[in-house]
């Protein structure tokens, strides 16, 4: 097949897939944009996208559809040309939708089966929209707006063919008449890679070297922020750093935003919680390490001795299953996204998203009796690699499904 993707940042959730599809002898080319830089093996051609102002005044509940579907039009007309002077015309599309670039492809290529990554859709109430009240507690315009923000996802999904979504919570998020279009068949873990190694050490940028024997809390988002539970952690810390004076505690995370918003008081929240806390903190024991390349954060994974994970009902991070595999103890939020590959007592610990004194103790316990968990660590990779292993189950399925929409024809 010939298989156009599109995606933004790609690869992102094409990472596997694309080159595999390509390895296969299937005729793979990019459509990205012009501002990402990211290393492919796949052709690639570039699109430019430069988002006019938007007046929020004048666009009120359309402001993010507004932008999304600009983006769209930058895609689509990128695409005309590829059509028109290259004579390019794709028997497959694979596109995420988060960002609005699918919308119109099927104006340029009606003929193509159009596949979208769908990866969330937005609801006012129900989700993570005032899951924290403490951050997010909207009335009713705050929930128009949550909602508005589903409009191209909706629309991404009514003009393709089908979708795919990574977890069955995630799927779960879309209405059921959409939610019908959806099969579910996660990214994939290379588990040969982020593997257990007690052998492995992490060197800290003071020169201090962690190993696996060491007491090690990890914390690890992209950006340091509510949605991913920072200031649940943050507050948790206090009390573990004075009940385990050997405790290190290693954090990963840029300082933006990436879901949600800023401190009301500007900054970042990474500095709005240090004030907060810091001053009941041993400084000289809380690492933070900003964002790291991926070595780095294998090696954190394979010598931390508890991982904290905290998630609003959202996107599960990849970071989550990755920890996992490397045999890391999971203490994770009780929040449905969680819940779907972590079992407290089996493979993990869950402790309610906002019972700051259950993190505390949790995370006390874990650091102090590491044997009690041994068999949850081994449970953890077992569980990742039986149901999200990337060589021997998602890769395998997510080819077959690429596949077999050659047999498919176009339903629009």
């Amino acid at each position: 097949m010939k298989i156009l993707f599109i995606h933004q940042n790609f690869p992102g959730q094409f990472l596997h897939l694309a080159p595999e599809l390509a390895r296969r002898g299937h005729d793979c080319l990019v459509l990205t944009d012009a501002a990402n830089n990211r290393p492919t093996d796949i052709p690639f051609v570039k699109y430019r996208y430069a988002p006019p102002a938007v007046d929020p005044k004048e666009t009120r509940l359309g402001r993010n559809y507004t932008t999304m579907s600009d983006r769209g039009v930058a895609v689509a007309r990128a695409a005309r040309t590829l059509r028109d002077e290259n004579g390019y015309t794709p028997d497959l599309i694979l596109g995420h939708s988060g960002w609005g670039e699918t919308l119109f492809l099927k104006e340029i290529w009606p003929g193509a089966r159009l596949v979208i990554y769908a990866e969330f859709y937005y609801r006012g109430q129900g989700l993570d929209m005032g899951f924290d009240p403490e951050f997010s507690a909207p009335g009713l315009d705050g929930l128009m707006i949550a909602q508005g923000r589903a409009a191209h996802l909706g629309q991404a999904l009514v003009h393709a063919d089908a979708g795919i979504a990574p977890t069955e919570w995630q799927a779960s998020t879309f209405p059921p008449v959409l939610r019908q279009m959806l099969t579910v068949l996660h990214d994939g873990i290379d588990t040969d890679l982020v593997r257990p190694d007690p052998q492995a050490q992490l060197e800290l940028p003071s020169g201090r070297v962690l190993t696996a024997g060491d007491e090690v809390v990890s914390f690890v988002n992209r950006n340091l922020e509510p949605y991913r539970g920072w200031h649940i952690f943050a507050r948790a810390l206090p009390e573990v750093l004075q009940a385990r004076p050997e405790a290190q505690v290693v954090i990963v995370g840029g300082d933006g935003v990436s879901y949600g918003q800023p401190p009301a008081d500007g900054g970042t929240w990474k500095d709005a919680l240090l004030r907060e806390v810091g001053p009941r903190l041993d400084l000289s024991r809380v690492h933070f390490l900003g964002r790291v390349p991926r070595e780095t954060f294998v090696r954190l994974m394979q010598v931390t001795r508890v991982h904290a994970y905290l998630t609003y009902p959202f996107v599960l991070s990849w970071s989550l299953l990755e920890a996992m595999a490397a045999g890391a103890l999971v203490v994770g939020s009780r929040t449905r996204p969680v819940e779907e590959v972590i079992r407290d007592g089996v493979n993990g610990v869950l402790v309610d998203f906002f019972d700051t004194t259950a993190w505390s103790s949790a995370l006390i316990a874990a650091l102090s009796e590491p044997d009690r968990f041994r068999a949850l660590r081994a449970a953890a990779r077992s569980s990742v690699v039986e149901r999200y292993d990337l060589h021997s189950h998602c890769l395998p399925r997510l080819v077959s499904y690429v596949e077999a929409q050659a047999a498919v024809p176009p339903a629009h």
